[in-house]
């Protein structure tokens, strides 16, 4: 059985590896890298999103139990509820994102960019310190 705690764990490793590569990705754009800075932006999408898959696989369909001693405390649901008020919206402009960067459509993905830096800094942050990995 997997236990809620190790998930999170698991999580809050794949969120700061993905972090790193998208710090790399902001670094090749720095330096003026386009393509590097894109396919590392490519690589930041399909490993977050095969996490989230994975996520979701695990709570909904190999071990639905796996979160409810979060449902069961008021504090633990809460944050789970923060964190998930930063990491829904990141998720959804991440496709947008990806799209207006590769038809090149400057305007539109930084101003996606900003939004998404905002939910994934509030992703970050919730998910790495909000998230317990003991269970009460």
């Amino acid at each position: 059985m997997l236990s809620g705690p190790t998930v999170i764990l698991a999580l809050k490793i794949a969120v700061a590896a993905v972090t790193v590569l998208l710090l790399a990705s902001l670094l090749a754009l720095w330096q003026g890298k386009l393509k590097l800075h894109g396919r590392l932006n490519l690589a930041f999408f399909i490993l977050t999103l095969a996490a989230v898959l994975g996520f979701e696989l695990i709570i909904r369909v190999i071990e639905p139990a796996t979160f409810d001693y979060i449902k069961n405390n008021p504090d633990l649901l809460r944050a789970l509820n923060i964190h998930l008020l930063f990491s829904v919206p990141a998720l959804l402009l991440m496709p947008a994102m990806l799209y207006t960067g590769l038809t090149h459509r400057r305007g539109l993905h930084l101003l996606l960019a900003t939004l998404f830096a905002i939910a994934w800094a509030g992703t970050f942050v919730t998910g790495i310190f909000f998230l317990p990995t003991d269970a009460p």
